[in-house]
């Protein structure tokens, strides 16, 4: 969301605050975890120049999910109202995720006369709509908005089965960081650092059971002569230990936590062979940001990943999502390993320009017509 917001700045189109609220919580204390992590975020900062506010919302325990887009409105209306009290202007309130944060938005939009845009990115409405009082609210948004942003085919389909009107809807992918994410100078050497010798596979993402770690640690089992190196953090790490050491695999696996963005493109580059398991994405980033980086990837059949891994050069999309499944998949690319300047190649279309061109057009569409729509 930041990558796509600087793109659009950085067009010279668009100026922008940002209001993203975090959970409230008392202390700051380490042994509380993600909440202290929270807890440390400033009231207020700037991030490659943009200004963005972190107002606090109360998350309440069982009952979050279906309060969530009562709290968030209930923390951020009085912000918008005052920012504008200020003198700020506004023409559009661009939100991300449908829900809660679309849903909340929508209402603000409503209280302070603005248009609303919200892009879908996943979970938000190939999960969520299926508890019933958020599928309503979710229902609403989407009708209260004055336009849908959708990061993939898969996910506008979804919106148009949840009443969304086909033309309301504008898929404008994410896109990739291709002057960072690009193949190392010297790959030997960072394979070397990696102390890395034969065919090695990356798997990008947190530690959480959606990402499907354990699958492709499990798939190892059925490929004896492969390093796994998983970069990522998260509450699965325990778990994901313990797989590793039943099935013997402590030389071969090695989980590497979590690594700034700065650091990838050098992981990416070193590795042979990207794979992704997750059970559910909108438009996974990490496949565009491995194939960027001359590295061809092996990918389940889930959403969206279809439409980013379309030719041989990308690499593989395998199915069932399952040990064997990725097994298979990665002796499938590795039968007939593309070139890896094929695979750069065919990254370097996907920039955000493209996307950048399309919101454009629909803010300007949005804010001039009369309507807000």
């Amino acid at each position: 969301m930041e990558n796509r917001l600087r793109h659009l700045l950085a067009s010279g189109g668009a100026s922008s605050l940002v209001v993203a609220p975090v959970p409230w919580f008392p202390s700051r204390h380490d042994r509380f975890g993600d909440w202290a992590v929270h807890a440390r975020v400033p009231a207020a900062e700037s991030r490659h120049g943009i200004d963005i506010l972190h107002p606090r919302y109360p998350v309440i325990p069982k009952v979050g999910m279906s309060a969530a887009p009562w709290l968030l409105y209930r923390a951020v209306l009085p912000v918008v109202r005052r920012l504008l009290a200020e003198g700020h202007r506004f023409d559009a309130i661009d939100a991300h995720y449908v829900y809660p944060d679309g849903v909340a938005a929508a209402w603000i939009g409503a209280k302070v006369g603005l248009p609303v845009v919200i892009t879908a990115r996943g979970t938000d409405v190939n999960l969520i709509p299926r508890y019933p009082l958020p599928r309503r609210l979710i229902r609403d948004a989407i009708r209260r908005a004055s336009a849908l942003i959708a990061v993939s085919g898969s996910l506008k389909q979804v919106l148009v089965e949840l009443g969304a009107p086909d033309d309301k809807v504008t898929v404008l992918r994410n896109g990739v960081e291709t002057q960072l994410f690009r193949p190392p100078v010297d790959r030997a050497a960072a394979r070397a650092t990696l102390g890395l010798t034969g065919p090695t596979l990356i798997s990008v993402g947190g530690l959480i059971e959606r990402k499907g770690h354990h699958r492709t640690i499990e798939a190892m089992t059925r490929l004896p002569d492969f390093t796994l190196l998983i970069a990522g953090e998260g509450p699965e790490r325990p778990r994901l230990e313990a797989l590793i050491t039943t099935h013997g695999l402590r030389e071969r696996v090695r989980l590497l936590g979590s690594r700034p963005h700065r650091e990838l493109p050098a992981l990416y580059g070193a590795a042979d062979a990207s794979v992704l398991a997750s059970s559910r994405e909108g438009w996974a980033n990490v496949l565009l940001e491995s194939m960027a980086c001359g590295t061809p990837v092996v990918a389940a059949h889930i959403w969206g990943n279809p439409e980013v891994v379309r030719e041989p050069a990308a690499g593989v999309i395998y199915e069932p999502n399952t040990p064997e499944g990725i097994a298979e998949g990665v002796r499938r690319l590795f039968a007939a390993l593309p070139a890896r300047a094929a695979t750069r190649m065919y990254a370097e279309p996907f920039s955000w320009d493209d996307t950048t061109a399309g919101q454009l057009s629909l803010f300007r569409r949005i804010i001039d017509s009369p309507a807000g729509a």
